[in-house]
């Protein structure tokens, strides 16, 4: 052993004397290196391995403007016309909550519509 060898340097060699990391999955492929210079590929990589949806990283008014955007199509998988007047309620709760908290910021604001529940459930019900 080399005097100048390192604890961790070590405890790999040892691990390697012992085979633990004979078999490891992608083992013998090349490495990856096409997003080298971006610098953040570690965490883009993480997300995509661990299926996170990176819409949910988007700020709460380009989320809820998303998801106006997908009405009344995205309502379809509700059944019952209280459940869908229940949902466009909290949406427009949430949105309105999100215009309360925005008045406190020097950024230039972009607001998420609010919609009219019942005209929505109306078209809803033209789509069952």
């Amino acid at each position: 052993m080399d005097r100048f060898e390192s604890l961790a340097e070590r405890r790999i060699r040892e691990a390697m004397e012992r085979g633990e990391f004979d078999d490891l999955p992608l083992a013998g492929q090349p490495l990856d290196f096409s997003d080298a210079d971006d610098p953040q590929w570690w965490i883009k990589r993480w997300m995509k391995r661990e299926h996170i949806d990176t819409a949910a990283l988007a700020p709460i008014v380009v989320q809820l403007r998303r998801e106006a955007d997908g009405f009344p199509g995205s309502l379809g998988r509700f059944t019952r016309e209280d459940d869908v007047r229940e949902y466009l309620t909290d949406y427009n709760h949430r949105v309105r909550q999100d215009r309360v908290e925005s008045r406190f910021s020097r950024e230039s604001r972009i607001i998420a519509p609010v919609v009219d529940v019942e005209a929505m459930v109306a078209r809803w019900r033209e789509l069952q």
